[in-house]
């Protein structure tokens, strides 16, 4: 018999901004403590596999979203791809802080509007 989810969302976008925003709390962990190089890679694959998702879902030829936000979205998704391999190979706070605002502000323009 197959457990019950754990968390009940309203809606698809209450989900995804809930998955951004437990990628922040994972990278900001790994922040706190750069030199913990398991914690720092499990939460930059995760926030990797997150993205790597984003680009699969705006790739869709049936995804909706308008063009131009979905351009805007693949932009933003290299752009933290690239940011991921630099913090994989040379970890810096400013770019954790980067990666963990990126996904905050997604979150909370996901959020907007939900009741």
């Amino acid at each position: 018999m197959a457990d019950k989810p754990k968390v009940q969302f309203s809606d698809k976008r209450e989900m995804d901004a809930a998955a951004f925003s437990q990628a922040a709390y994972v990278l900001d962990q790994a922040r706190q403590d750069l030199s913990d190089e398991d914690l720092r890679e499990r939460a930059l694959k995760y926030n990797q596999l997150l993205w790597s998702i984003i680009q699969a879902d705006v790739s869709e030829r049936d995804n909706a979203l308008p063009d131009e936000l979905k351009a805007n979205l693949m932009s933003l998704s290299i752009f933290v791809d690239r940011q991921t391999s630099k913090a994989l190979a040379e970890p810096t706070e400013e770019i954790m802080d980067s990666l963990i605002n990126i996904n905050l502000n997604i979150s909370e323009g996901l959020m907007e509007g939900v009741e």
